[in-house]
């Protein structure tokens, strides 16, 4: 899946590279299953064992008519369902484990209804961020 930047994002971006305010890069960035697209009305997993997972990128890549991507470059596993997480479509990152600022998100190339027992992967390489 790719995940397109949110508007939090971009603003930080725009302002650190026309050197208007500093952006501090996140010390980590976790990956949150959501039930509809974060960017409006999507609502992230809560409850029956749900945690946001730290997730690792390779560092980006591409030039000319190209984006410059990056992809995860390790598994994201997240716990075993203790109950009914619905049927997760979309993926995001944030800046901290819980709250914090949405980075990215973008719609699941396969949704994945998860119910007790289920474990949602997201296999390295999985999810791809980029800018054209």
């Amino acid at each position: 899946m790719a995940g397109d930047a949110s508007s939090y994002l971009r603003n930080k971006l725009v302002d650190h590279s026309l050197g208007t305010t500093a952006y501090a890069k996140p010390a980590a960035v976790y990956l949150a299953a959501f039930v509809g697209d974060p960017g409006s009305t999507g609502v992230e997993v809560a409850g029956n064992g749900y945690a946001r997972q730290a997730v690792t990128f390779n560092a980006s890549s591409g030039s000319g008519e190209n984006p410059c991507a990056a992809a995860s470059n390790a598994d994201a596993t997240f716990p075993v369902a203790t109950g009914s997480w619905g049927t997760v479509d979309n993926l995001a990152l944030y800046d901290a484990a819980t709250g914090g600022d949405l980075l990215w998100y973008g719609p699941m190339t396969v949704s994945k209804s998860i119910g007790l027992g289920d474990q949602l992967k997201v296999a390295s390489g999985n999810f791809t961020v980029s800018l054209s």
